[in-house]
Order: C-alpha cells, then structure tokens, then sequence
C-alpha cells in the first residue's frame, strides 16, 4: 500500500495523475486477464485429502484466454511511461512477492500481479502455527490464499466459517478447556473467518465472522469489501465501516499525514496539517469519488452513504492495532462512539454518494 500509495501521491492530479490512473488500470486489467496459468499442480497438493473435507485440486491446467492484442500494447505502453518506473523503485531482481497477516486489497494484487511479478498470498493464524495455506506461483489468482498445506485439511461450517485440522494446527489451549471447546469441534478448529473453497482448492477469506454488520433493515454486510477498496486511495491512512443495528453504512477515516503533504502537494494545495486537510474542498472531493467508486462494488444496502474524518492515528503504539497492522476495531469503534453517533444524527437515510 504504501509503495502504491506513494507512486499516486507523487503523480497528482493533472496530466501525471490521469496517467498514472490510467498505466494502473491496464496493470489490474492485464492481471484479470490471466486467471490462471497454464501449468499442472504439484503432485503434492493432489494426492487428495481426507473424505467430507478440502476438495481435491484440480491437477489439469485451466487456461486462460490471456490479454487481448490491443490490451497487450496498452500494457507496453504503459509500461513504457509509468509502470517501470515503480518496477525499478522495487528492484531490478524483484520477481515474487509474499504476502500475509493482514486482507491485501484486490486492487493491490492485480497491480503488482500486472507489473509481470508472482505475488503469493498466505493465510494462518497462531492456532495454525503459521501458514495453514499458501499460494503456489503455478497458480495464484489474486483474490485467494492458497491451497491447504500437505498434512492439513479445511472444510466450510454451514455459516460459512473456515474449519481447519491437521499437523499444525494446536489441539486447544492450555489449562483453558472451557476456551478449547468453544474453539474446536470434533477436532475442527473454528477459523472465525468466512471463506469459500473452489473445485480447484483455493480457500479465499470473505470476510470475519464477528465483523459481518448486520443493519436495522437485516442486511448483512462484509466491512472488509468496501475497507479494501478504500485502502489504497493515497490520502487514507485507514478507514472503519460501520451500520452495525443502523438505518445505513457509514465509515470513519483517518489521513495518512506521511501521504498527506505529497498529496497536497501535487493537487495544488497548501501544505497543512490533518485537522485542516479534512476541511479542504479538494481533499473531500477525492475522498468521495473513491467511496462512490467502492460502492458500485456492492449493493446500494452495502453502500457507504456518510463518512466523517476523524483527526486520530491508529497506531501499534497508542494500542489501535495488532503488532500484524490489523485494526482492534471494537476498540476503536468504543473510544470513537461520539464519532459514530454524529454519522446518524439527522435520523434520516441519505441518498448513496
């Protein structure tokens, strides 16, 4: 995020900053293109898992029809006035990159998937040991976490929760039986993340079991959709959807004051602070074309209707996120209640951004 980030802080607005927009959306499309690779699995992930459990992975390659011709020049020239130049910000030896311990927002993997890198993205949890599943670089679409390791399985709970069980996985906690038997079933250890699995294998993580918002109207929403959609927008450090038992989904954000002054910068703005960036014209403009670009991703129930910024950093440090960068989002929704309440003041619906 922040390489990204910082490459469209630096482009602006302008003809640099429509062209920057511009190499980057044929970067995603030229992932797109390219679902899968057209090379068989290792025999090691098909040797087929325990019965009623992972579905076995499809060993037969699934061919993409790759870019089109005219896709493949827009790639070159892209390339050409853009996308090199954040390749060579990477490193010239740059081939794969890894990613873990937090969601990578769709947008990203496409990005960095479209600059010709392999980016394999992994999943696991302490309980896990670690990775309880990988990508491989045969076969890594962008908005999944892999296949299960060899010697583990996962299997999907009626609600769609992800169960896994296997070498790694812990068999409960210590001296707390009470904790272990809400944590595992029948051997099962209970994720607390939603998933889907595909006849293929791969798992891909929907969303947390105890973030689903469910609003006054009874929708149930991912905050996670919209929360990736927006993390990559330059000015946003990080952004809270909320609308749990309310009339509509609203959000919280906070500026990115490293991006910031760039930013302002580069859209002909004067260099200030957060709290006065907030109230500049510009800066709501931009954010509000990126929260109505997020909500053509949903259904207008799920869509953000109101946003405040909030002049706060969420930080390791001052206790709002994990040592792995994940927000404590209960914790920042208690301490930032006024916040949220001032979302719905009016008492009325407004109509989607």
């Amino acid at each position: 995020e922040k390489v990204y980030n910082a490459a469209s802080a630096k482009a602006g607005g302008g003809f640099k900053g429509r062209m920057f927009s511009w190499a980057a959306k044929q970067a995603r499309a030229l992932s797109e293109s390219r679902a899968y690779v057209d090379t068989p699995l290792p025999e090691s992930l098909v040797a087929g898992p325990l019965p009623d459990t992972t579905p076995v992975p499809d060993a037969s390659a699934i061919p993409s029809p790759g870019p089109s011709a005219l896709l493949k020049i827009r790639g070159h020239v892209a390339d050409a006035l853009v996308l090199s130049k954040v390749k060579a910000i990477l490193g010239p030896n740059l081939h794969t990159i890894i990613s873990g311990g937090a969601p990578l927002a769709l947008d990203l993997a496409n990005f960095y998937r479209g600059l010709g890198l392999t980016l394999l993205q992994g999943y696991g949890l302490s309980e896990t040991t670690g990775p309880i599943s990988v990508e491989i670089p045969q076969d890594f679409p962008p908005d999944s976490v892999g296949f299960v390791w060899p010697g583990n399985q996962a299997k999907l709970a009626s609600d769609g929760e992800l169960l896994v069980r296997g070498i790694s996985v812990s068999r409960g906690y210590h001296n707390l039986p009470e904790a272990t038997a809400e944590a595992f079933v029948d051997g099962w250890f209970k994720t607390g993340d939603l998933a889907s699995i595909d006849d293929r294998g791969h798992i891909r993580i929907t969303g947390r079991k105890k973030e689903l918002i469910v609003t006054a109207g009874g929708k149930n929403v991912s905050p996670e959709i919209l929360e990736d959609a927006l993390s990559t927008h330059p000015l946003i450090a990080n952004i809270i959807v909320v609308g749990d038992n309310r009339p509509y989904i609203g959000a919280l954000i906070s500026l990115d004051t490293e991006m910031l002054p760039e930013w302002l910068r580069a859209h002909g703005q004067p260099v200030v602070d957060a709290a006065q960036a907030a109230e500049l014209p510009a800066v709501r403009e931009s954010l509000e074309r990126a929260i109505a670009r997020a909500n053509k991703q949903v259904s207008r129930a799920e869509s953000i209707r109101r946003y405040r910024i909030v002049n706060a950093a969420f930080t390791v440090e001052n206790g709002y996120m994990t040592p792995s960068l994940k927000l404590k989002r209960r914790r920042v929704l208690a301490d930032f209640a006024d916040e949220v309440e001032a979302l719905y003041e009016s008492g009325t619906t407004p109509e989607a951004q």
